[in-house]
């Protein structure tokens, strides 16, 4: 099963967006997947501010656990895990034409509650699927 459908199930599942990424890929990454979803928690709903969108934090996540820095004072590395972050941010505001959950969901927030919270979730479960496809694609 392709992670990005995996990243879905998660979701579907009541684990927020980024949660949902980031623990998608977790198992190749010998992480354990209870943690994961713990770990980013947080970052979820662009850091329940409407921030960075979760879906992007959680692949963000998964960058640093293939090229994150772990000895001290480790520059290029540092600065390559950066180069990759940004290679996903851009693909994913390619796709998505915006990076916060503020913009992404601009068009929701004035339909009726229900309605609104309907047509968030299905959009979100597109970002979800998106992010984790574009980890797929850089062959994560």
């Amino acid at each position: 099963m392709a992670k990005s459908d995996v990243a879905v199930e998660y979701f579907d599942s009541g684990f927020n967006c980024s949660a949902s990424v980031f623990a998608s890929f977790c198992e190749d990454y010998d992480v354990d997947t209870e943690v994961a979803t713990m770990l980013a928690c947080g970052l979820g709903g662009g850091c329940g501010a409407g921030e960075i969108c979760g879906a992007v934090s959680g692949a963000i996540l998964v960058v640093g656990l293939k090229y994150g820095q772990n000895i001290e004072g480790d520059i290029g590395t540092k600065k390559n895990c950066y180069a990759k972050a940004s290679q996903v941010r851009d693909a994913f505001k390619e796709k998505n034409g915006a990076l916060t959950c503020r913009d992404l969901l601009a068009d929701t927030w004035e339909l009726d509650k229900e309605e609104g919270k309907t047509l968030r979730r299905k959009l979100c479960t597109g970002f979800v699927k998106t992010a984790a496809e574009i980890l797929e694609e850089l062959e994560y």
